[in-house]
Parts: structure tokens; sequence; C-alpha cells
């Protein structure tokens, strides 16, 4: 199956004052990243172009960089997400920015379903939570996309079956 999503949120600040923000994804000190309510993002040796990592059960490598205002991961995990997504900074004028997050990929049979069924609502609602941390952090009035109810279910096996058992 032959995979395209694509978010995108106009931030009404200069392109340079967004960037900076992005230098902050992945490390200690990440705004960008979602992580009270979704699995860190993590590489091994920092956000950098060969670092490999990712956040669950989503793991890639960084494939390209351009100062924070262009990164592109290649999907190592899950098996048969063949392609990338990548995150871009564009300026649209001195005072206005628009960030975009898009997927692109082809997936086998297996991976098909689990991109219809499962991935592709969880990452739907992390990207717009991240998107909600860049808007926010510019404004006092705080926006919050709320999750479907898909979303909720899944959110909720997940967080059933990651709980540590007890061992007696």
């Amino acid at each position: 199956m032959r995979v395209k999503n694509r978010h995108t949120r106009t931030i009404h600040q200069p392109k340079e004052k967004v960037s900076q923000l992005f230098k902050t994804l992945a490390s200690s000190e990440d705004l960008v990243w979602p992580s009270e309510n979704w699995p860190a993002i993590k590489f091994k040796n920092g956000l950098q172009v060969g670092s490999r990592g990712g956040h669950g059960h989503i793991r890639y490598t960084v494939i390209e960089m351009n100062d924070f205002d262009f990164i592109k991961f290649q999907f190592s995990k899950p098996v048969g997400f063949i392609g990338t997504h990548e995150f871009n900074i564009e300026a649209l004028n001195a005072n206005t920015t628009v960030i975009h997050h898009e997927i692109n990929m082809t997936t086998t049979f297996k991976a098909s379903l689990l991109w219809s069924l499962v991935v592709r609502w969880l990452h739907d609602a992390l990207i717009e939570d991240a998107f909600d941390n860049v808007e926010n952090y510019y404004t006092t009035a705080k926006k919050e996309t709320s999750y479907n109810v898909w979303v909720k279910v899944l959110r909720a096996m997940y967080m059933r079956t990651s709980r540590p058992t007890k061992t007696v």
C-alpha cells in the first residue's frame, strides 16, 4: 500500500524562532515532542545524521538534516514500513512559519493492516500534540487537540498491556 500522510500547522512566529524550538527535539530539554502523553523520542547519538532511535515501537535513522529546518528519517521498524518521514519548517513571510510532518512509504500487506488499524491513528494524534506544543510555546491561549474515540481505545489498550506485572 502507498502511504502519504501529511500534517501542517501555521505558527505566527518567524522561522528562526520556530527552528530554534526544533533544535530541542529529542534532547533533555525537548519543547516539541509530547512526551507527557507519548513514548519519548530518543536517539543513540543525539539528533544528527546517522543516529538511530525512535519512539515506542517505531524505529528509524536520521538520514538528512538542514540546520533543524529539515529533518528526514528512514524507517527501520515496524517491519514492512518502507520509506521515510520528515519535519520541514518553511517561512511564509517574516512573521509566519509553516511546520510540516510528512510520511512517504509503502507497506507490506501485514504492515498495511498495522498502519490502517493502529499506527495511523496514534501517529496523527501524536503529531497534532507535538504541533500543539509548538503553537502553545508562543501563545497564552493554549491549544489542545482532542483525541477521537479510536485513539482513546488504542491508548487504553496500550496502557493496559504496557504496565509492568508484579511478581510474587
